[in-house]
């Protein structure tokens, strides 16, 4: 592995004591009543402790688990519980893995990485066969000397502090796990999840850039019924819009020489998705989603229909009246819901946006302190994206894909294993069919 370890003792932490932040007794474990953290004791010794709090597995029906660290030998994921009998090949998930890519234009990070992609198992013959996917990329382009500083002195909003505080210990090159080179593995499992989603039901899922720093994309100017990924890759920032599309080019290029970095929001839209889809109460739809995408590096906020501007309607401004289209479906005439009602989806476009911050990592003199404890000046070096939205784009439809995929599963195991009531419920198949159905 290319990468190594800093493993300097931490904020007073023990190393002969492998619990040093609880102490040895078993009396200070029987204080520990989190739900993260499980733990038996008894009167003299500890008998069982369990600790689920590994956070790198995602989904309950269609679990991914992404693994690898920026500047190691490299990343990826395991699927487990795809469906068997599914046509997919290294070249099908390498188009969405192009699209995510370092050194893809000026505005992004110039580290050259090509994240060709390797099916190591899962697949046959260019079929899933319903067992573990492995899915490997390796890392070609480390360069582990640009992070010796960050090895002393932590870098401001980064999560060089925060790990330390959690494990003692952290992979200093690039990042480690905190890195977006790990979202590669979201990616690739999300290009598999889009396969599933257009065969089963015809579900489509397009993000885009709708604000970089200043520059936002006004409402209604895209079309999210016609929208498509070639409008959406037409340009390097991935505004569908071109005069957009200009003006957000020049405002990242602007605090790019200098240094400096910017945020932005992503919008992402999914069509053709089956009504039905999450759960009352905890596992509603949007939670799921909202959970999925603040789990994306540099994602600080989510919306979803309205969002916060609902608030300034009032009741009657803001519902929407239901009507029967022309096939006999029930339909929303506005959709200021999002798609989503009570947790779940009634079958319009679902609409929803993350803010994401501006890079962390910046080439400009910084205050900071360090694992000493020691206030210094850091001006960090490194190769980074002077604003991580127009690559975050793929990202953002991976992680509602996942959900989507998961969701979907969840909805045929409970509620489509018998016959449905066609009174009330659709079956899943792909729109086109469905209408067919109907006539």
């Amino acid at each position: 592995m290319a990468a190594s370890l800093s493993s300097k003792t931490f904020l007073g932490s023990s190393r002969t004591d492998g619990f040093s932040g609880f102490g040895s007794r078993s009396s200070d474990l029987s204080k520990l009543s989190f739900s993260a953290v499980k733990i038996s004791v008894g009167t003299r010794n500890a008998k069982k402790l369990q600790i689920k709090a590994a956070g790198s597995t995602f989904g309950n029906y269609f679990r991914v688990t992404t693994y690898g660290e920026s500047h190691g030998g490299g990343v990826g994921c395991v699927i487990d519980g795809c469906p068997p009998r599914l046509p997919i090949s290294e070249a099908d998930l390498q188009v969405e893995l192009d699209r995510r890519r370092p050194g893809q234009s000026r505005i992004t990070t110039p580290r050259k990485e090509t994240d060709t992609c390797r099916i190591l198992s899962g697949v046959t013959n260019g079929l899933t066969t319903g067992t573990p996917i492995h899915i490997f990329v390796p890392n070609t382009d480390q360069r582990g000397h640009d992070y010796s500083e960050m090895s002393i002195a932590y870098r401001p909003s980064h999560a060089d502090a925060t790990y330390d505080m959690k494990y003692g210990i952290r992979a200093v090159e690039g990042g480690g796990r905190s890195s977006a080179r790990e979202t590669i593995g979201r990616v690739a499992a999300g290009a598999l999840g889009k396969m599933i989603l257009k065969r089963l039901a015809g579900t489509e899922v397009h993000a885009y850039v709708s604000q970089v720093y200043k520059v936002v994309l006004p409402e209604g100017v895209v079309d999210h019924e016609t929208l498509s990924m070639e409008q959406i890759d037409s340009n390097i920032v991935r505004c569908p819009d071109p005069e957009y599309a200009e003006k957000m080019i020049a405002a990242i290029d602007a605090v790019r020489v200098k240094g400096e970095s910017v945020g932005g929001v992503v919008t992402c839209v999914v069509k053709n998705c089956p009504p039905g889809l999450g759960s009352p109460v905890f596992d509603k739809l949007e939670a799921e989603f909202a959970k999925s995408l603040l789990s994306l590096p540099a994602s600080k906020g989510f919306e979803i229909g309205s969002g916060f501007a609902g608030t300034f309607l009032t009741g009657s401004e803001h519902n929407d009246p239901f009507y029967i289209d022309e096939n006999g479906r029930i339909r929303t005439v506005t959709n200021r819901s999002g798609g989503i009602q009570g947790g779940i989806s009634n079958g319009e476009i679902i609409s929803m946006r993350v803010a994401f911050k501006p890079t962390a990592t910046i080439g400009k003199k910084q205050n900071t302190v360090t694992r000493e404890k020691e206030e210094v000046e850091l001006i960090a070096r490194g190769r980074h994206d002077p604003c991580v939205v127009p690559r975050a784009v793929p990202m953002v439809e991976a992680m509602v894909t996942l959900v989507l995929v998961d969701q979907l599963m969840a909805q045929h195991g409970q509620c489509n294993l018998f016959p449905i009531n066609s009174d009330l419920q659709s079956p899943i198949k792909p729109r086109s069919e469905a209408s067919k159905s109907t006539a």
